[in-house]
């Protein structure tokens, strides 16, 4: 299987991909600037990534068998790495020699940090007056938190993310926990992605306006989006939304129900075919017609006593059985995931959605597939995340112009 893909790839690597042509400058740092420039990179993009001379923190962040960061391998592929100092004047002028050349600029410093550089908005459309210039912090860019620090989990909380992902409120509630990932950072990092596109197509097509735009994306925002129906819901009715633990409170059954042999079992039942599937399946096929579960609004007033038929269901199966027969019924379903899981997936391994990669600073090494699939084009991992400053004499010599000399002369005075 694993050949039968790799082949594959490479027919889908004399196609093309979908975002060749088009450059972008990064010189985000840890997670959500870097994020969104992996996305665009994945498809294709021209990614130059600007560290600092000793590099992105990142590098420095998981599991560091010998010394090197497992999700760097991950976080800088398909970018091209160069360092620059930006507090120097050769850096700067370098930087804006890249600007010149390039279609888009994603950075994620605090606010007014490029304007203190001498790199604000201003100067780098002065050097090239189409460049997008996409800008993630974490309130934004005006407002009376504009300057206050804040990371992606800044951003969950003050978003709502954090309050609702928890466990109903009881008497002995414990912190709202996290939802394991840095997703305040990804989502905003996609934002950031979607706006450069979305740009760059106004810019560009046949009745495009041909003008820069300048992006702003703040994490707290970027979360705030995310919350459904969580604010007119409170605006006409006063009702704020609480947690729910593992249920959603506007649909009814769905929830992680236990078997037999300790594992956990998601079942989404909540549209009336499939809740009729449901309530056949588990020997209790007059439920739809109880007055308690007869459509969603009564089984989301019940839904405590409605998760309960069920996992006396459930409990008696092991989780692999369970699935096997609800899949049977066609009710959507499936266990917990672990990575141990996902990386055996059938699904995910025919969708090459779980790549083992060569990495030259590590070997062999597992990587999350390309998102979104575009059949037919040839996005894929090209290199995993370099050395830092891999890529300078590459960008700075060949792009750029600079001979050997001029590139020793840049190392010696600690510019690059």
């Amino acid at each position: 299987m694993q050949e039968e893909q790799a082949d594959a790839r490479v027919v889908e690597s004399q196609q093309g991909r979908v975002l060749d042509g088009l450059r972008v400058i990064e010189i985000g740092h840890f997670i959500a600037a870097p994020f969104g420039a992996r996305v665009l990179a994945d498809l294709g993009a021209d990614l130059i990534k600007v560290e600092p001379l000793d590099g992105d923190p990142v590098r420095q962040w998981g599991e560091q068998p010998d010394g090197r960061s497992l999700w760097w391998s991950v976080h800088g592929r398909n970018k091209r790495c160069v360092t620059l100092d930006l507090k120097s004047a050769e850096g700067r002028a370098l930087l804006l020699d890249l600007v010149e050349k390039s279609d888009a600029l994603i950075e994620n410093f605090r606010p007014g940090q490029l304007e203190k550089l001498g790199l604000g908005p201003d100067v780098l459309h002065a050097r090239n007056p189409g460049l997008v210039i996409a800008r993630v912090s974490g309130y934004g860019q005006n407002g009376p938190y504009r300057d206050r620090a804040a990371f992606g989990v800044i951003g969950e909380a003050m978003g709502g993310l954090r309050y609702l992902s928890n466990q109903p409120p009881g008497p002995d509630q414990p912190p709202p926990v996290r939802v394991g990932v840095s997703i305040g950072d990804s989502i905003a990092g996609l934002y950031a992605a979607f706006g450069i596109m979305a740009a760059v197509w106004q810019r560009d097509r046949a009745k495009g306006d041909g003008k820069a735009r300048t992006l702003d994306v703040a994490l707290t925002e970027s979360m705030f989006s995310m919350m459904e129906g969580m604010l007119p819901e409170y605006g006409r009715l006063g009702k704020i939304k609480q947690p729910t633990g593992g249920g959603i409170a506007t649909a009814a059954p769905t929830n992680a129900y236990p078997t037999a042999d300790g594992e956990w079992v998601l079942i989404a039942g909540n549209s009336e075919p499939i809740f009729g599937r449901l309530a056949t399946l588990i020997g209790m096929p007059d439920l739809p017609r109880d007055p308690r579960f007869a459509g969603n609004a009564a089984r989301v007033a019940n839904v405590v006593a409605l998760d309960a038929l069920i996992a006396g269901w459930t409990v008696r199966h092991d989780a692999a059985e369970a699935i096997e027969l609800l899949k049977g019924a066609d009710v959507p379903s499936s266990k917990i995931y672990t990575v141990a899981d996902c990386a055996t997936d059938p699904q995910y391994l025919e969708r090459d959605m779980v790549r083992e990669i060569e990495d030259p600073l590590l070997g062999p090494i597992l990587h999350p597939g390309i998102v979104p699939y575009v059949p037919g084009d040839a996005a894929s991992i090209r290199w995993t995340g370099p050395e830092i400053g891999a890529h300078n004499d590459e960008i700075y010599g060949e792009l750029l112009g600079r001979s050997p000399e001029q590139l020793d002369a840049l190392r010696a005075a600690g510019a690059i």
